[in-house]
């Protein structure tokens, strides 16, 4: 019998993030009653009709009554380079996904929606695009351990298991300090004169929880589907911030070579410190002066996935900027 609406249960790893947050607002507003996976020490913000489950991907006991029952696994937890080590990294978005799996296949947990990254895949040889298909071969130990992650989700579904997997690209929203504050810095303050070459695909964090749930109801086992939005160049993106916002946008380019140079430097000062200092190596750098740029299609066609231009979501995003950011 299918679940009704008003009786849908949704388990949410990565809830007190920035895309978990707006998905269990999304979900509650729907009348699900919602589950999320909390730290002791996590910020739960206004999310106070969430059920919280207290403990971490490897506290098994408790993400196994989080996903018992319920109809829906969105499994967002993971973790980047700014805020942990490669092997932190690899452990958390690898290992916990298999942790979260494990729970899954020992329980009642209905489909389990995995969010992984856009940049397991890029544009091939002279294509200006990416889809599913063009699987790359991972830079850094962020994308290499999603791209360990997806495999597992793959064979999970292989194996009569149900589950999908999405792949957001650069999400734009209210409540990101790192991305969307760093955009909206270059199209809003004069301070920041200065913004990055390349491109990429800018999609509102409203749009990606539209394709989650997508996603969990008519996307099919197994697949993948990139959930992107708008392909941009750096100058273009900042100066439609700046039109939007009334603001000054970022005028100077910086150089491709300089952020190419910083690459090596990053790998000298890891190697004489023994440890990681900065978050990124040469092949990173390089990549970060790309266009990286996606398409859709896949995702609008099977799921009615759409998205909204980059000025329908700069209203909210510039409010929490301005009044917890500036």
């Amino acid at each position: 019998m299918t679940a009704t609406t008003e009786s849908r249960t949704a388990a949410v790893t990565g809830a007190t993030g920035f895309l978990g947050t707006a998905l269990c607002r999304r979900l509650l507003e729907a009348d699900w009653t919602v589950r999320g996976l909390s730290r002791p020490t996590s910020d739960r913000g206004e999310l106070d009709d969430v059920d919280w489950y207290v403990g971490d991907l490897f506290d098994d006991g408790s993400l196994r009554e989080l996903v018992d029952g319920a109809d829906a696994v969105f499994h967002l937890a993971g973790i980047g380079l700014w805020d942990a080590g490669p092997e932190t990294v690899r452990e958390v978005n690898r290992d916990g996904t298999e942790q979260v799996l494990d729970a899954c296949r020992r329980t009642d947990a209905g489909r389990v929606v995995f969010t992984s990254t856009a940049g397991t895949r890029r544009p091939q040889g002279d294509a200006d695009f990416a889809d599913e298909t063009d699987v790359a071969e991972p830079i850094g130990a962020y994308q290499a351990s999603k791209a360990e992650a997806e495999a597992l989700v793959d064979r999970y579904a292989e194996a009569d298991g149900d589950a999908v997997t999405v792949h957001p690209t650069s999400i734009f929203g209210p409540g990101d300090e790192a991305f969307t504050a760093q955009l909206l810095a270059m199209g809003v303050d004069r301070t920041m004169p200065a913004h990055l070459p390349g491109g990429l695909s800018i999609v509102g964090v409203s749009d990606v929880v539209d394709g989650l749930l997508a996603a969990y109801e008519r996307g099919t086992t197994g697949e993948h589907y990139v959930l992107g939005g708008e392909n941009l160049t750096y100058d273009r993106a900042v100066s439609r911030i700046a039109d939007a916002a009334d603001g000054s946008p970022a005028r100077i380019r910086v150089p491709a070579t300089a952020i190419r140079a910083a690459g090596p430097v990053a790998e000298a000062v890891d190697a004489v410190a023994d440890r990681r200092v900065f978050p990124f190596d040469r092949e990173m750098a390089r990549l970060a002066t790309q266009r990286l740029f996606y398409t859709s299609r896949k995702a609008s066609e099977e799921l009615g996935y759409e998205y909204q231009p980059l000025e329908a979501h700069v209203p909210e995003a510039m409010a929490w900027y301005r009044a917890e950011v500036q």
